[in-house]
């Protein structure tokens, strides 16, 4: 691989939960302000609000940012983020709304009684919830498709019909298109990196258990976790805080001088489409230009995954555990193509799990002693750019394409790591994101890392 430098051109900052908070502290903006031109957004006869949103929480919405805005200007100490609205995928428990996980099987459950831990903390640190955004039925593909609701376009080239990423759709194309700043949402096999990738934004999936996973539709518990999309590597990292009820890193020292990163040869570099391996080969050559250690690294342990799961993965497994008696009497409710890889772990054996969970120790270990003198992993978040929604529509493509679009973001949670997706394309080609990952427990060194890379990476960054 050649690394040569280069320069990313500039372009206007986006909103990002740092400059909205100093604008409602100022006065500059109200929080019914900014919540009625989300509002206006979503109701765009012209936008995708009416397939980025299964319920606009309207009038709790509004009497919530109202309520911020008449605290504020009593003079009463508020929460930084007090006041700015952000959307919820609908897997996740809001007292007095049915979670239905994008499904139709769960539209006749009884309304959560308490809101889920994340969302409860996300409410105490002031956001507006404007509502609950669409998804992959039960998040169970890295695509984006909803039969039951339609799925929200692109904003890429949206007259082509592109697909949204998933299974976090909604939350992407929602903070994407302005409807909200910031977004809620979770991350399996890549569920918030892929959609921020194919919708230009930052997504970022912590280690697993820093988040509680209580209050939401399950895929995989072994799998699962909880992370936020939004427009900027701070944004995600005080939004990763507050669900971690953590103090926030210092995101301080911008300078890549000095840090070693490893690009693994194994299996995360194979099938690039050319504009995906392009962004890629700029990216590292921007990141060296600054001083970074880019090292090409041998993975053995990638190239065992598929034999790993030659049977079946641990979401197969645990999503059927989870969804048994719902298929035995709604299954013809279910979309096929995620009820056929629910089902398969209906063939997977107790044994067959026990070896998955082996495996997966296994794995863990040796991939960590292996990548342990790296500040973190450079990969391209999803091999391809986003595939046109037209050209799914055989069983086949659907399905070819959703596995190489989870590749590789899927390691990350397979390594029970942590890891972090931001734009690497040049303003006006298509998007394609750049991972940084580390292992488990190493969220504060990645937010680092991705800050820094953020700043010579990111069309547009400061």
């Amino acid at each position: 691989m050649t690394i040569t430098a280069s320069t990313a051109p500039m372009a206007a900052a986006p909103a990002t939960l740092a400059t909205l908070s100093a604008d409602l502290a100022a006065g500059r903006v109200s929080s019914r302000s900014l919540l009625e031109a989300c509002l206006a957004r979503i109701d765009d006869s012209a936008g995708e609000g009416d397939k980025t949103f299964l319920l606009v929480d309207r009038d709790a919405a509004r009497a919530q940012a109202e309520a911020v805005d008449a605290l504020r200007a009593s003079g009463t100490a508020m929460p930084a983020t007090a006041g700015i609205p952000m959307s919820i995928k609908d897997l996740f428990d809001i007292a007095g709304q049915v979670t239905r996980a994008g499904s139709t099987v769960l539209s006749n459950c009884a309304p959560a009684s308490v809101d889920a831990p994340s969302v409860a903390r996300l409410r105490r640190a002031g956001f507006v919830l404007v509502g609950r955004t669409n998804m992959t039925e039960f998040a169970f593909s890295g695509l984006g498709l909803n039969p039951h609701y339609g799925t929200p376009r692109n904003p890429w080239q949206r007259t082509q019909g592109h697909v949204p990423g998933g299974s976090s759709s909604g939350a992407a194309v929602s903070v994407a298109d302005g409807m909200a700043h910031a977004a809620l949402g979770t991350d399996t096999g890549g569920s918030c990196r892929i959609p921020a990738a194919f919708t230009g934004l930052v997504g970022y999936k912590p280690t697993a258990h820093r988040v509680p996973q209580q209050g939401m539709v399950p895929l995989s518990p072994s799998l699962d976790s909880i992370g936020p999309i939004a427009r900027s590597v701070a944004c995600c990292a005080l939004l990763d805080a507050l669900l971690a009820a953590e103090a926030p890193p210092e995101l301080r020292d911008g300078s890549l001088s000095g840090r070693q990163f490893a690009v693994p040869r194994t299996l995360v570099l194979e099938d690039l489409d050319r504009h995906v391996a392009g962004a890629f080969e700029s990216a590292l050559s921007r990141m060296s230009a600054a001083g970074a250690r880019i090292d090409e690294i041998d993975v053995p342990e990638f190239a065992e995954l598929a034999a790993i799961h030659a049977r079946g993965t641990l979401s197969n497994a645990e999503s059927f555990a989870w969804h048994r008696e719902l298929l035995a009497g709604h299954a013809a409710e279910y979309d096929p193509r995620v009820r056929a890889r629910i089902e398969i772990g209906a063939t997977q054996s107790a044994a067959d799990y026990a070896m998955l969970l082996d495996a997966r120790s296994r794995f863990i270990a040796s991939v960590g002693r292996r990548i342990a003198g790296f500040h973190a992993l450079l990969m391209p978040t999803v091999p391809v750019i986003p595939p046109r929604i037209a050209d799914l529509q055989a069983d086949e493509a659907y399905f070819r394409t959703n596995t190489l679009v989870l590749r590789n973001s899927s390691v990350v949670n397979f390594l029970d790591g942590c890891a972090i997706s931001i734009p690497m394309h040049d303003i006006g080609q298509p998007p394609a994101g750049l991972t940084l990952a580390c292992s488990g427990g190493l969220d504060r060194q990645l937010f680092n890392c991705a800050a820094a890379a953020e700043r010579v990476v990111v069309a547009g960054s400061p």
